[in-house]
């Protein structure tokens, strides 16, 4: 009886600490989360009443050039992430050593990671300004010098090096928005964990492979990168859920989604659909649809990806 009332005791204990947070998660999530599946079966312009409409929003999505566009640009930025993971794992390896003042370096190449978004938006809009932005600054520079080196060798070539219109060319606006990230990116929180990582090595396995001889190379691809590979598995698979639900905040701030749609991503197609056009069924839908690529994408992941994992 008394150990009953000791149980009981504790459960409302425990219930009292997880309360706010589990209200929090049925108020914030999952009844928004629900809504939106029953939303995407229906027609709705934020005025009149909702309509069901059965399965034509997801019929209207499979044939939806825009979409699949969209979708495809979403996963051309993808392309960031593999890059920023290894640019992360490479300055992790140089920022591990145990140096005096690397803290000022770590903290250095972390803060770009805590910068305010929007800030951090259009400061790099000024970066590729193609009339006075830095980027064509510095190539123009770099023509200049290599015309130097011509003229100072005699030769008659000439360079210009003109920069291309980032954000306004199509053809560059993506790659453009991939190197902000990667300089976002690289210093930020994957570093932090493979940070963690590489000080959970144990140093008996680095003294052995010293005293077999073994190289830089032969260290890392037989030590270090197996003893990461739990680490990158995380780290991929919350890249690619990011990337998928990621693009909404600098396609809204730099861009508009141009141009001519080429740095729209799914996130900015549902908030175009949902708060520009009032089609707020339609943009469930393409919600409902984003989800089901992402679990389809995290089963994939977690299925080939767990097989290369090594674990202690």
């Amino acid at each position: 009886m008394i150990a009953g009332r000791s149980r009981a005791k504790a459960l409302g204990i425990a219930l009292l600490f997880v309360g706010p947070n589990l209200i929090g998660f049925l108020v914030f999530t999952s009844l928004p989360v629900v809504a939106a599946f029953l939303l995407a079966f229906t027609r709705w312009d934020l005025i009149s009443p909702p309509e069901y409409c059965g399965l034509a929003n997801l019929q209207d999505l499979i044939v939806d050039d825009k979409f699949w566009y969209y979708l495809y640009n979403t996963t051309f930025l993808m392309l960031g992430v593999p890059l920023s993971m290894f640019g992360s794992m490479f300055l992790a390896i140089i920022l591990a050593r145990n140096l005096p003042g690397m803290w000022a370096y770590r903290t250095a190449f972390f803060l770009p990671s805590i910068t305010a978004g929007v800030g951090t938006f259009i400061l790099w809009q000024w970066i590729y300004s193609p009339d006075f932005g830095l980027a064509n600054w510095l190539i123009r520079e770099m023509g200049d010098g290599m015309n130097g080196v011509l003229a100072l060798a005699h030769l008659p070539w000439r360079v210009g090096w003109e920069g291309p219109r980032w954000l306004q060319d199509p053809a560059w606006a993506k790659p453009a928005l991939i190197i902000m990230g990667l300089w976002g990116g690289i210093g930020g929180t994957n570093m932090i964990l493979y940070l963690a990582a590489l000080r959970n090595i144990p140093p008996e396995l680095y003294e052995a492979a010293d005293i077999d001889g073994a190289g830089s190379w032969a260290r890392f691809r037989n030590i270090t990168w197996p003893m990461l590979t739990p680490t990158t598995f995380f780290i991929f698979i919350m890249g690619i859920i990011g990337g998928f639900q990621g693009g909404f905040a600098m396609a809204h701030v730099m861009t508009l989604g141009g141009p001519d749609g080429s740095t729209t991503t799914i996130s900015y197609y549902i908030y175009q659909c949902a708060y520009q056009w009032y089609e707020m069924g339609y943009a469930a839908a393409i919600a409902l649809a984003l989800f089901v690529i992402v679990l389809i994408a995290t089963l994939i992941n977690w299925k080939v990806g767990e097989r290369h994992v090594h674990y202690e």
